[in-house]
């Protein structure tokens, strides 16, 4: 069931188009991730659903109510910013219970059980925000929005100023504490792995408008075009020939789901890349290597195969190979041919 819909949207600043004719939806219960580069158009989208901004054309509903001319705090969207922006001279609890009526009779019950959702101890509803991690800040924006009981969460990139350990943490968290309370959220991100990880549904923006949208896994291993893929991942882009569900390529014969085409390109990503120092496949060469503590990441020319840039495959660190060590490459299953 679809709970959030966006029918033709367009919004300009200037000459810049931050969105044109943009249309999606956003699934009821799912966690929707807008994922772009800087200047797609991904943070104009979520300015518009929460009500900050008005389009300059189209329509944007919410559980079938349109938006237009309903101020921000009255479309029960929450909104967690990149920064938190926490309330400085208020407590933490204050700061939690900023939208529960004051004279509600379980405000202090309900700020402790916030804050055990987020996973901080009812202790630390007389810190101020100076005395929190940055992590820690993130959960207390997080409480204070879950406060509000939305229909809709919208989080503007808020793991990009934490370091990478403590962004997966907070990531697992926010997916699960919005999946146990049932509300639907929208994440707005340029990490490509952050968008794969986070997304039910995930819509990719480009020069204001919306590239492709669907499951992660589909936009993954079956994009609607080349720079989408390469946006979500290093993608290695084969010439070919296809005959009875075979690719003739750089890289051998691969199988594909579809007959015959006299040119086609296809798809093939690291993983499906089978790396062996001797025997069969086409002929390549480690460039460069990295070690990754389970694995090694080698960096592979295969200029004679007609491959004209590098591409990076991990392979287990028993696999010795060195800069300057002959290889050979075959694609260990099927590829995806993009439609022409």
């Amino acid at each position: 069931m679809t709970m959030l819909e966006l029918w033709g949207i367009s919004k300009s600043y200037g000459d810049h188009k931050g969105a044109s004719g943009v249309s999606l939806f956003a699934p009821s219960g799912s966690r929707t991730v807008i994922v772009g580069p800087s200047g797609s158009g991904k943070t104009t989208l979520l300015r518009l659903i929460a009500g900050f901004e008005a389009p300059d054309a189209g329509t944007i509903t919410l559980n079938g109510r349109q938006l237009e001319g309903i101020p921000p705090h009255r479309r029960n969207i929450a909104y967690v910013a990149q920064e938190g922006a926490l309330f400085p001279h208020m407590s933490v609890g204050d700061n939690v219970g900023f939208g529960i009526p004051r004279q509600a009779t379980d405000r202090s019950r309900r700020v402790e059980e916030l804050l055990e959702q987020v996973g901080l101890p009812a202790e630390f509803r007389n810190r101020r925000p100076h005395e929190l991690s940055g992590g820690q800040q993130q959960r207390v924006a997080l409480a204070r929005a879950l406060a509000q009981r939305p229909d809709l969460m919208l989080l503007d990139e808020p793991f990009s100023a934490l370091d990478t350990g403590l962004r997966e943490t907070m990531r697992t968290m926010v997916g699960d504490v919005l999946r146990d309370a049932g509300i639907a959220s929208i994440l707005v991100t340029h990490d490509q792995a952050e968008a794969l990880a986070f997304a039910d549904h995930l819509v990719v923006m480009r020069d204001g408008r919306v590239a492709d949208a669907g499951p992660p896994q589909r936009l993954y291993a079956r994009p609607a075009d080349i720079e989408t893929a390469r946006f979500l991942g290093e993608a290695i882009v084969l010439a070919s020939v296809i005959h009875g569900g075979v690719a003739k390529t750089a890289l051998g014969d691969v199988p594909v789901l579809q007959d015959d085409a006299e040119r086609a390109d296809v798809l093939v990503r690291p993983e499906q890349i089978t790396v062996a120092a001797e025997g069969n496949g086409a002929l390549g060469r480690v460039l460069h290597r990295s070690y990754r503590g389970a694995q090694w990441r080698l960096e592979i020319e295969c200029r004679d195969g007609g491959l004209p840039e590098p591409f990076s495959v991990d392979v287990p660190a028993s696999l010795d190979l060195r800069p300057g060590d002959p290889v050979r490459l075959s694609v260990n299953s099927e590829a995806y041919v993009f439609p022409r």
